[in-house]
This record gives structure tokens, sequence and C-alpha cells, in this order.
């Protein structure tokens, strides 16, 4: 004690640091959690940007705009994203070794929603065809197989 009655002390207690240990570990966990989470999100975006470029890919090698016939040029089966670029390239062009790393495991399909409906359906929607593209990635057989799709239409030419 000090002469004006005041107590001095040295250090921190026990409890003290014991509390900023605990702050401190808070802190660590929300920030490791949070980096955790961006490494995902960056590696989702990679995938989801391939897959867009998949996509383009099939548009360029069967474009809606040369179907004539929905029954045989509408539907288009699961098809490689390496296929597309022979398709598209022909033997003008080979995918760099870094490019079939890239699209390695990516299919694109093309499928008519509405290909198998009556002749009065289709009339009553102007011969309307719902179309889905959908591009697939991953090993679907291990159960960690993604896929990204979307919907669009194609009219029959009269």
């Amino acid at each position: 004690m000090t002469g004006h009655g005041h107590v001095v002390r040295r250090g921190f207690t026990l409890l003290e640091v014991l509390f900023a240990a605990l702050i401190l570990g808070f802190g660590l966990t929300t920030i490791l959690v949070s980096m955790s989470q961006s490494q995902r999100m960056m590696l989702s975006s990679a995938y989801l940007e391939t897959a867009q470029e998949v996509m383009d890919l099939g548009d360029m090698a069967y474009p809606l705009s040369d179907v004539q016939d929905p029954d045989k040029d509408l539907d288009v089966p699961e098809t490689k994203a390496t296929e597309l670029w022979d398709i598209i390239a022909g033997n003008n062009a080979k995918l760099t070794r870094a490019q079939e790393e890239k699209f390695h495991g990516y299919t694109w399909e093309r499928e008519a929603l509405n290909l198998k409906a009556s002749e009065d359906d289709l009339k009553r929607l102007g011969n309307l065809y719902t179309v889905r593209i959908t591009v697939r990635w991953g090993d679907r057989r291990r159960g960690n197989g993604e896929e990204e799709s979307y919907v669009t239409f194609w009219r029959k030419p009269e």
C-alpha cells in the first residue's frame, strides 16, 4: 500500500488473461471461418465460370437457329465439352493442355421439355417449344456432381 490508501498492482490477474484469450480465440475463429467461406466461394465461382463457357460452346456447336425438325434436331444428348470444341473448331484448332484440364468432366445437353406434346397443344402454344440447356460437372457417381441449367424457347419454323 502506498501512503494514500491505494493498492499498487503489477501485471494482470488470471481472470483478465483468460478473458483476453477468450476474446482473441473468438476473433481468430471468425477470421478463419470467413477465409474458408471465401475460398469455397472462389472455387464455386471458377466452376460456374467454366460452366458458362461450356454453355456457350454448346450453343455455338448446336445453335437453335439451325434446328429445322424438332423431332430430329432439338434434343442433343449429353456431350463432353471437349467434343463441343472439336465440332466448332474442327481440325483448325486443338485445345491446349490447360483447356483440356479446365473442361475435363464438363458436359452439355439440350432437351425439349414439351417435345412429346400433342399437335393441338403445340398449336395452342404457337409452335413454341420449351428447351432446357444443362451443363454438368463433377463426379456424379460419388454424389458430388453439380449442374447449372437455363430454360429458353424455340419456335418451330412455319
